[in-house]
C-alpha cells in the first residue's frame, strides 16, 4: 500500500484537515475537508473555557471534561473514516501532524480562568489534544509542528526557495477549487512534511 499522511489545522471547535501522498516525490492531495469537533456548534461549545469562565468551578471541570471527551469521539471517528476509505483507494494512513499555536505549558484550570489570554490558548489545545488521543486510539504516529516554524521547516526539509514553497502549497489545491486557504496550504504542507521525513 502507499503511504499517506493528514495534517491538521485546530480552530475552536474545528480543524481543517488535508491528506496527502507522495507519488514520485512530490505531493498528491487525497483529501480536504473540515472536521466538526463539537457535535452542536455553538459558542458555548467551540469555546469551552470561556463558557468555564462563567460557571461555578466544579460544574466547569464537569463541563470541559465532556467537551474534550466528545471531541475526542468525534476525531477518532473521523480518523477512522480516513482510514477505511484511503484503505479502499490503497493508501496506509501512516502518520499525522498537528500545528501547534504557542506550545505553552497551561496550569490547572482555576490558573486558566484567571487569564483571558490562557482561556484563549486553552480552548484550542483542547482541541488539539483530542486530535493527539485520537491518533493513538487509531494507531496513527502524530508529530507536532509549531504554526510559527512550519514554512522555514519546508524550506529545509524540501531544500526549496520560501517563494517556490508558497506557490507549490497554492497548486496543491487547484484540483480541489474554493475553500483552499491558509488552513488547508499549511495543513498540507504539514503533512508532506512527515512523509518526506519517512522517506
Amino acid at each position: 500500500m502507499k503511504q499517506a499522511a493528514v495534517g491538521f489545522r485546530v480552530h475552536s471547535g474545528w480543524s481543517a484537515l488535508v491528506t496527502i501522498s507522495l507519488e514520485n516525490d512530490a505531493p498528491v492531495v487525497l483529501r480536504r475537508e473540515h472536521v466538526r469537533l463539537v457535535a452542536k456548534f455553538l459558542y458555548k461549545y467551540r469555546q469551552p473555557y470561556h463558557t468555564s469562565a462563567r460557571i461555578p468551578i466544579e460544574e466547569a471541570r464537569t463541563f470541559v471534561a465532556a467537551t474534550r471527551s466528545e471531541a475526542e469521539q468525534l476525531a477518532t471517528r473521523a480518523l477512522r473514516s480516513i482510514q477505511t476509505d484511503l484503505g479502499k483507494d490503497g493508501y496506509e494512513l501512516v502518520r499525522g501532524a498537528l500545528l501547534l499555536a504557542s506550545g505553552r505549558t497551561l496550569p490547572d484550570l482555576e490558573g486558566i480562568l484567571k487569564s483571558h489570554a490562557l482561556i484563549h490558548t486553552a480552548d484550542g489545545e483542547l482541541f488539539r489534544e483530542a486530535l493527539r488521543c485520537s491518533s493513538v486510539d487509531c494507531g496513527l504516529e502524530m508529530a507536532d509542528i509549531k504554526e510559527r516554524e512550519l514554512l522555514e521547516r519546508g524550506v529545509k526539509t524540501l531544500r526549496t526557495k520560501r517563494d517556490k514553497l508558497l506557490r507549490r502549497m497554492t497548486e496543491l489545491g487547484s484540483a480541489f477549487g474554493s475553500p483552499w486557504t491558509q488552513d488547508e496550504k499549511y495543513a498540507a504542507l504539514a503533512a508532506w512534511l512527515v512523509l518526506a521525513d519517512l522517506a
